[in-house]
């Protein structure tokens, strides 16, 4: 089983739409019992709450349900538990190896890293901006997730 965990700052818009995507890329590819998605937010301002209308809603529109996603803040348990610690951007990147044990650093990747064709390295956080901006993370984060799943599919199956 590979375990793959997207990290943003709250998991209410980046995060939980590229859990939504991934998830159904993997369900797509027939790779469901081999591959755990998970998110999760360096923050705990939004925990226990639904994914952002916004990004529910974009998502929505291309077939992607967020809907029983939950907000939650990583723990020290999931840098042991997961293969693929996947940071949003350079902040979320940098929190996260400040905050993770030495010998498992090596598992925090830049999402977008996936995407070497991408001109961006950050996914950018569309939280204070309007909806083409949500439109703008979905299509980043649909690029990055075949990627991703090329990536897996080769090393790991």
């Amino acid at each position: 089983m590979v375990k793959v965990i997207f990290v943003c700052s709250g998991n209410i818009c980046r995060s939980p739409t590229a859990e939504g995507v991934f998830r159904a890329m993997v369900d797509a590819a027939g790779l469901s019992e081999k591959i755990e998605i998970d998110s999760a937010g360096t923050g705990s301002w939004h925990e226990g709450e639904r994914s952002d209308e916004r990004s529910t809603e974009t998502a929505l529109r291309r077939g992607i349900d967020l809907s029983m996603i939950r907000a939650r803040q990583i723990d020290q348990y999931d840098y042991f538990e997961f293969d693929y610690i996947l940071a949003m951007d350079g902040t979320n990147f940098n929190n996260l190896m400040r905050t993770c044990p030495p010998d498992h650093r090596n598992k925090i990747i830049m999402f977008l890293e996936f995407a070497p064709h991408l001109k961006e390295r950050d996914v950018p956080d569309p939280y204070y901006g309007g909806p083409q901006g949500f439109d703008h993370v979905l299509n980043l984060i649909e690029a990055a997730s075949q990627g991703l799943l090329t990536e897996i599919r080769e090393k790991h199956f």
